[in-house]
């Protein structure tokens, strides 16, 4: 079951990891100045693909890692409509790590380690995929591929 987090969209809608009980769930934080900041296109085919699937995408700005997410919440929703066309939830920037660090990051870092069992997010866009039962959680780096990821979706969904 899904913990009672509080969520802010970038229109300052308050939301609840609670509402997504029951879907599938690729939870990514981003930043619109990053190397890996393309990766928004192929997330949003993703989101195109399989939303009708009970399927959702949380995306939690971040400017933890080379303060490359400067923006406010209207620039941040304006570069991701316009840039890339995204239709999926945006949420307001939070961190990822540190003693601010949001709740729900929190509570993912404790459902899936990183690399050699660490906690600590290590760069932007690392994606966590959550079952719809939110009983199995697999994480993923930066680098991993939409292809990846997409492959274990579809395993899950």
């Amino acid at each position: 079951m899904l913990p009672n987090i509080e969520l802010k969209t970038l229109d300052s809608k308050i939301k609840n990891l609670q509402d997504y009980t029951g879907k599938t769930l690729l939870v990514v934080n981003v930043a619109s100045n990053c190397g890996f900041t393309p990766q928004y296109k192929d997330l949003q085919a993703l989101y195109e693909e399989f939303k009708d699937k009970e399927f959702a995408i949380l995306g939690f700005p971040c400017n933890q890692f080379g303060a490359q997410e400067p923006g406010n919440s209207v620039q941040i929703a304006s570069f991701c409509e316009t840039r890339f066309g995204v239709t999926f939830d945006m949420f307001e920037k939070i961190d990822v790590n540190g003693t601010n660090a949001h709740p729900l990051y929190v509570f993912l870092k404790s459902k899936a380690t990183g690399i050699l069992g660490t906690d600590s997010i290590k760069w932007n866009f690392t994606k966590f995929l959550i079952d719809k039962s939110a009983e199995s959680f697999s994480r993923y780096g930066s680098n991993d591929s939409i292809a990846k990821i997409r492959a274990d979706l579809i395993k899950i969904i």
